[in-house]
């Protein structure tokens, strides 16, 4: 009898593993919080609560937005800081990769300076644009849908940020474009990247500079500010200190 009821204990087991690992994690997290919200089932001794479980999905939506309003301000900040990209190591803006080669090569006929000074260049302009972020990244959250609040709320340390960086990234690109465009050509880099082209002689391939070094820098600026986001989220959801608003401490404490 023993024998027969671990073997049924280990088919269900595996059925339910197998069920599992047909549907993406999404949904299997969606129907764990469906469980744990209420949905039926009568012992109520569960291992442990899920966070936000008292919350409406309203007041997690608006906690999970704080929570990236808090932390784009203080980003944007950063990194627009003089130096904010430049001197990072996390964020620091490199040359294309088409124009990397071009670089050692200047370097052994000691002409790296031209090279060098594009770099900064590309650095200063993702810091002038950086700033001008924050209300561009404000205005995309508004359009967080409420569907996987909750989700988010108990997902990685990092879930926000993700869910963010997934779903806005296209509208975000396209916003801050022109700002990038305009803090390239401001920060001198079309001119210096003429001049690289011209002291290489030829070895620099024939491009749209202005375009190119615009994707470039909108690309890693992007890249470094939700690097960073995800810290601040981290921290927020780690460090009770960090929960400057009412929103916050509901939101995120226990």
């Amino acid at each position: 009898m023993r024998l027969l009821a671990s073997a049924t204990l280990a088919f269900t087991l595996f059925g339910t593993t197998a069920a599992w690992a047909q549907g993406s994690l999404m949904d299997m997290g969606k129907a764990v919080l469906q469980q744990q919200m209420g949905g039926g089932g009568g012992s109520g001794s569960g291992t442990g609560a899920v966070r936000g479980s008292s919350l409406s999905v309203t007041d997690i939506a608006a906690g999970l937005k704080e929570a990236l309003k808090t932390g784009t301000s203080k980003v944007t900040a950063q990194l627009g800081a003089k130096d904010g990209f430049n001197a990072d190591p996390l964020a620091h803006i490199p040359l294309p990769q088409s124009l990397q080669k071009v670089q050692s090569g200047l370097k052994m006929v000691g002409m790296s300076g031209l090279a060098d000074d594009l770099e900064l260049r590309l650095n200063r302009a993702a810091e002038a644009a950086a700033p001008k972020a924050k209300q561009i990244f404000w205005n995309a959250l508004e359009q967080m849908s409420l569907d996987d609040a909750r989700a988010i709320l108990n997902g990685p340390q990092d879930a926000a940020t993700q869910y963010f960086q997934r779903t806005m990234s296209p509208d975000l690109r396209s916003a801050m474009r022109p700002i990038v465009d305009k803090s390239v050509a401001e920060a001198g880099a079309v001119k210096s990247l003429e001049q690289v082209t011209a002291a290489a002689k030829g070895l620099a391939p024939g491009m749209d500079g202005k375009a190119m070094l615009t994707d470039h820098v909108l690309d890693y600026a992007l890249s470094g500010m939700f690097s960073y986001l995800a810290k601040e989220e981290a921290d927020i959801r780690q460090n009770p200190a960090k929960r400057t608003s009412d929103i916050l401490r509901k939101v995120f404490s226990n």
